[in-house]
């Protein structure tokens, strides 16, 4: 007697992750903020849809800002994304450097 073995008809979803150019943009920034005594930790998510790079200023709060990669909206708005604490988008796009321009220009007022 031979056992029937079924076969997945989907493959199973992967998950989304940065890419080591991405993070090293990304680090980047989050050693300036770190220098500035702005941010103190971080988190990286990778999920099925989303890969998610949080910042926070303590380890125990909500995260300050996220900065998300959603390849599903790389046809639309861009697959990258800053976000706020509050849930508010605060730039979109194609390109990871222009879109964390946002949080650049905090930088430039917490030095000043």
């Amino acid at each position: 007697m031979t056992a029937h073995i079924p076969v997945p008809t989907q493959a199973a979803p992967e998950q989304v992750n940065f890419h080591r150019t991405e993070l090293s943009v990304i680090l980047s920034l989050y050693g300036r903020f770190v220098a500035a005594g702005e941010w103190r930790d971080y988190g990286i998510s990778a999920l099925r849809e989303v890969a998610v790079f949080s910042v926070f200023r303590r380890t125990a709060e909500q995260p300050m800002y996220r900065i998300e990669k959603r390849p599903k909206m790389a046809a639309k708005q861009g697959m990258y994304s800053v976000i706020g604490m509050d849930g508010r988008i605060l730039r979109r796009g194609h390109d990871l450097k222009t879109v964390l321009r946002v949080l650049e220009r905090k930088l430039i007022r917490a030095v000043d």
